[in-house]
């Protein structure tokens, strides 16, 4: 009895690893597409891949867009044939226990701007991987901290005023 519950366990924990593996492998895909989407300025691949209730996060302190908002100021970049071009180098994938549907990621990427950080979650519907919020950042070296703090300094100290006067 206790070898057939042995077996029962392994064989449980097995198939679960698999379809794990497996899910992860289809957000990897969904997340590739969706940068190869916006490097091919496909419109309407880039936001297919996003949920109605998108949020993106920009690398500007002013950048966080809801769906619609995001796709009025992508749009132009779009329409001109080129919008951006990340390349994950690097990508984490973390999945909910309870259901699977849910997932959470953080990448490094190749782009235009040197190496970056996204991260995001991701929200399976109807099947399909898709993303519900995204965090890009520009990754600084440490030993270039104090010279970027300083760069921005002036352009901080009037956001986090006028923030603070909006609330």
């Amino acid at each position: 009895m206790k070898i057939l519950f042995v077996f029962f366990a392994l064989t449980i924990s097995t198939a679960y690893g698999q379809d794990t593996s497996l899910i992860k492998k289809d957000i990897e895909v969904s997340l590739n597409s969706w940068h190869k989407a916006a490097a091919d300025a496909d419109f309407e691949a880039y936001f297919e891949l996003m949920t109605d209730d998108a949020v993106f996060v920009g690398t500007d302190a002013t950048e966080n867009w809801q769906l619609e908002e995001f796709k009025s100021f992508s749009k132009p970049y779009f329409d001109k044939g080129k919008a951006w071009s990340f390349t994950a180098i690097e990508r984490n994938v973390y999945l909910s226990s309870s259901d699977n549907t849910i997932a959470w990621f953080d990448e490094h990427l190749s782009t235009q701007m040197g190496i970056c950080r996204g991260s995001g979650i991701m929200k399976k519907i109807d099947g399909k991987w898709k993303v519900q919020h995204y965090v890009l950042s520009i990754a600084v070296p440490n030993e270039n901290v104090s010279t970027l703090t300083a760069l921005k300094k002036e352009w901080d100290t009037r956001y986090i005023k006028e923030i603070f006067n909006k609330n």
